[in-house]
């Protein structure tokens, strides 16, 4: 069976993967196993059973009590372990563990970000300890997402207004991408995250060194701390820092221009436009854009949003 989920399947990182896998294959190999045989016994009754000759009579047959039983019981008994194995794995995949370790997810165009019990944060990057169940606690800003793991055969929805939630555990450490399968505006293709598997000891490094939660790193610059917020919080989707035209205004030249606005006055693009503009996109919207963006508050500090102003202003 290895060689087979090798070559149809992604590699199964997890302990659910195992069940989901086995059970694909019954349904596959079982659906196989009945189509060939009934492809077979067409082929054998058209050929024994052709007409001889012309004045060759197909006699009238009524039924067969023996066989209409036969392929209505094998069917039902398959149906009934076929439902009684997915309810099985089903309730697996929904009830996480006691002891899982909780992490926050939170879905929005076009980022996925993760908040940690001890009040670290991440963008895009989920990291979670080895050989230990995880479960996360979704729920989206603005539009439907999905969480979507196919190393690990899980995918849920996340819904604005209300919590879903996911379990899993990857025995072993490794990375494994992220998808958003519901989608979710222009942006969606580019909405990729990872898993980041770390052991007990790496990962309880990593959470004591981001524990601050959004503070600046000591080895960087303002402006390079900005240019990696805005990769992190998927700004660079929408406003190219290049001077393509995407969704959204580029930066690049923006800083202390004049920006007309769809109500068809301008604005200076200065420090408090472009914070406000973070904090309440719908406020001032850019003539010929849509108004799309979402809010930041709660998400961006002063000193983030500082650093992503900081990045701007070098983009000439």
């Amino acid at each position: 069976m290895d060689w087979l989920n090798d070559l149809l399947l992604p590699p199964a990182k997890s302990t659910l993967a195992e069940q989901t896998d086995t059970l694909f294959w019954f349904v596959h190999l079982s659906s196989l196993v009945l189509t060939v045989g009934l492809i077979a016994v067409i082929v054998y009754f058209v050929i024994k059973y052709r007409r001889q000759s012309e004045d060759e009579v197909t006699p009238v047959i009524t039924h067969n009590n023996a066989l209409e039983v036969t392929w209505s019981v094998i069917p039902l008994i398959l149906v009934l372990i076929v439902f009684g194995w997915g309810y099985e794995v089903f309730m697996n995949q929904q009830v996480a563990p006691d002891d899982a370790y909780e992490i926050n997810v939170t879905g929005q165009k076009w980022v996925w970000q993760f908040k940690y019990e001890n009040g670290a944060r991440s963008n895009g990057k989920l990291h979670v300890p080895a050989d230990r169940p995880v479960k996360l606690i979704m729920s989206s800003n603005d539009v439907i997402h999905s969480f979507y793991v196919p190393d690990y055969r899980l995918k849920q929805d996340v819904v604005p207004g209300r919590y879903t939630e996911m379990w899993f555990n990857a025995p072993d450490t490794g990375r494994s991408t992220v998808y958003c399968t519901e989608y979710c505006g222009t942006g969606h293709s580019d909405m990729l995250g990872e898993v980041i598997v770390h052991s007990q000891e790496e990962f309880e490094t990593w959470l004591a060194n981001n524990s601050g939660g959004g503070s600046k790193p000591e080895d960087l610059a303002p402006e390079e701390w900005g240019k990696q917020l805005a990769k992190e919080y998927a700004c660079t989707t929408c406003h190219s820092p290049s001077g393509e035209k995407l969704t959204g205004p580029t930066w690049k030249g923006k800083f202390d221009s004049q920006e007309q606005l769809s109500d068809g006055s301008s604005v200076t693009v200065d420090e408090n436009y472009i914070r406000e503009s973070i904090l309440e996109p719908n406020a001032k919207v850019v003539k010929g854009y849509p108004a799309v963006m979402n809010t930041y508050q709660g998400q961006l500090n002063e000193e983030q949003i500082s650093a992503i102003i900081e990045y701007i202003k070098t983009l000439k």
